[in-house]
Parts: C-alpha cells; sequence; structure tokens
C-alpha cells in the first residue's frame, strides 16, 4: 500500500460511508415491513423519530460520496507520479486490475446518490412522508453499490506499489488497443461532434419545453440519460484533440492537469450534474400528484430542470471554447 494522504483520506471516509449505509438500509429495511402512518404503535413512534435523523446523516454521507468520484480522479493524478510509465491517472488506474471497476463503481454510486437526494428532498417537502417507501427502497438498491465500491477500491490501494511498471494515456486510448477505448478513439470525429451537438440541442429543447410548458418530463430524462454516455464518448473521441491540438491524444484524464488548466473538472461536474438533474425530473414524474406535493414536486423539477439545462450550457461552452478558440483543425 502507498501511504498517500489522500489515499488515507479515501479509505477512511470510504469505511464511514459504508457503515453509514448499512445502518441507514437496516433502518430501511424495517420502515419498508413496518411503516404505517396511522398505526400509533411504539415501533411506528420510533420509526418516526428516528427517519429524520437517519435521513439527515446519510444525506451528508451521499454528498461526500459525490465529491469522492472527483477526489479518486484527483488522488490517482497525484500516484502517477510514483510510477514508471505512467502519466496521468491512467497509469495509476491500470497499476493493477481494481483501478477501473473502482472508478465505473464510484460513477454508479454518483448517479444513484444524486437520484437518492433528490427523491429525499422531495419526500421532506411532504408533510406525511409520501415517498419514504420509495426513497429507502432506492437506498437499498444503492448499498450493495456502495458495499462493492468501498471492498474494491481498498483492493485496489492496497494491492498498489511503487514498482510496478504501468502503462501511459497513449497505449490504453489508441486504436491499436482492443478495448471499449478503441471503438471510441477510433470513432470518427466530425460525426461524433455532430452527433454530440445533436443530442445537445434535443435535450436543452426538451428541457426548456418542460420549464415553459412543463411537458415531456420523461422525454427530457430520457435524453438526458442519453447524452451522459455521449457526452464521454465526444470528450474522448474529438474535444479532447482540441483541448490537446494534438491529432492522436485522445485521453479523458490529461485534461484534469494543470497543464489544461484543470479544465476537465468543471467539464465532468457538468456532465454528470445535467444527467443527474434531468434523469431526477423524470424520477419525480409521477409523483407529481401525491396531494402533499402538489406545489412542491412541480416547482422542485423546473429548478432540476433548469440545473440541467445550465450544465448542458456550462458543457456546451468548455466543448467549443476550444474548437473555436485555436487554430488547430482535424483533416
Amino acid at each position: 500500500m502507498i501511504l498517500y494522504p489522500n489515499v488515507l483520506a479515501l479509505l477512511t471516509s470510504s469505511l464511514l460511508i459504508a457503515l453509514m449505509a448499512l445502518y441507514a438500509g437496516c433502518h430501511g429495511t424495517e420502515i419498508l415491513c413496518y411503516w404505517d402512518l396511522a398505526s400509533g404503535s411504539d415501533r411506528q413512534l420510533r420509526l418516526e423519530r428516528t427517519t429524520y435523523l437517519v435521513s439527515t446523516i446519510i444525506s451528508y454521507v451521499l454528498g461526500f460520496q459525490l465529491i469522492s468520484l472527483f477526489l479518486l480522479l484527483f488522488t490517482a493524478d497525484g500516484l502517477s507520479t510514483l510510477f514508471v510509465g505512467a502519466m496521468c491517472a491512467v497509469g495509476s488506474l491500470t497499476a493493477n486490475k481494481f483501478g477501473y471497476p473502482t472508478l465505473l463503481l464510484k460513477i454508479v454510486t454518483f448517479i444513484l446518490a444524486g437520484l437518492w437526494l433528490i427523491i429525499n428532498h422531495a419526500d421532506n417537502q411532504g408533510y406525511d412522508y409520501p415517498l419514504i417507501r420509495i426513497k429507502y427502497a432506492l437506498l437499498l438498491v444503492l448499498v450493495p453499490f456502495i458495499l462493492a465500491e468501498d471492498v474494491i477500491q481498498c483492493c485496489y490501494f492496497l494491492g498498489l506499489k511503487p514498482d510496478i511498471i504501468t502503462s501511459c494515456c497513449g497505449s490504453l486510448f489508441s486504436p491499436t488497443t482492443r478495448a471499449l477505448a478503441t471503438e471510441i478513439v477510433t470513432a470518427p470525429p466530425l460525426p461524433m461532434l455532430a452527433l454530440f451537438s445533436g443530442g445537445a440541442l434535443a435535450t436543452f429543447g426538451a428541457g426548456l419545453r418542460f420549464v415553459v410548458r412543463r411537458r415531456g418530463g420523461y422525454l427530457f430524462a430520457l435524453l438526458s440519460g442519453l447524452q451522459f454516455p455521449l457526452a464521454v464518448a465526444a470528450v474522448i473521441s474529438v474535444i479532447s484533440l482540441y483541448i490537446y491540438q494534438m491529432p492522436s491524444h485522445h485521453c479523458p484524464f490529461c485534461i484534469l492537469q494543470k497543464e489544461y488548466y484543470f479544465i476537465g473538472y468543471p467539464l465532468y461536474i457538468a456532465i454528470l450534474t445535467a444527467a443527474v438533474c434531468g434523469l431526477g425530473v423524470g424520477l419525480l414524474q409521477r409523483f407529481r400528484r401525491v396531494p402533499s406535493l402538489l406545489e412542491s414536486i412541480p416547482e422542485f423539477q423546473k429548478k432540476l430542470a433548469v440545473t440541467a439545462l445550465w450544465s448542458q450550457a456550462i458543457l456546451a461552452l468548455l466543448a467549443f471554447i476550444p474548437i473555436f478558440s485555436t487554430s488547430f483543425t482535424l483533416r
């Protein structure tokens, strides 16, 4: 194991998150089995007394879970200086077989945690806990992912050895590599850019329609979900080329470094925020007619849609500024 402050912070926080997630999961199981607001039993009174506290604590825990994705990226980038052959986070994540599974699980838990926080906020607006079963059912889906992520992340960090010779990003994100990354790298850049632009315009249009006319919530959520992998693919396939001003450098991690003004962080934050908020609009759509949420849900959906639209706009701005502000062109 490499003793690095950020590594210790991630391992410690992961342990606390796992313990709190397990406790909240046990509480959620009890709620799913025994919650009855019309009952005056001792068990119901105890559940009512503890549920707000548990929800508040788990909200802060999942809030840090969102931040931990970017802490992992920052840590992996910093660790790259310790491995022979590494130039960025790619080298650190390929130092053992647990690196990329950790990252993928972090992304999954980021999205699920974001959706849980949205449901929890909506539930807190009702006087009768109208979504309490829904949010704890979602929490029980989230808990196994959090536990799996923590175990794999521990295996990743505990298995790191400074004498490992690893790979650089040029070898992974290149046309000669046989992997999913190759399919993205070899995608024609200009058609990919057109596809990304068309998806962004369609998603933005659906979001505007929802904000103005309060229609098409499910469509906006669907387009937001589809735009997420499309945006990531566009970053790897074409946007990164304009940021680096190099025709063969497709790495999605080097843009997190100082040499490129850390543009990767706001870029990925915008992609994830747009996806979570857009999906949240669709997630809340079926609860618009709950009596205690008739006023709060539509207003909350509007705020989510506006946040998603701003995130899409920021993403487009960050993506197209390098394209139109440099003399680099793809031939």
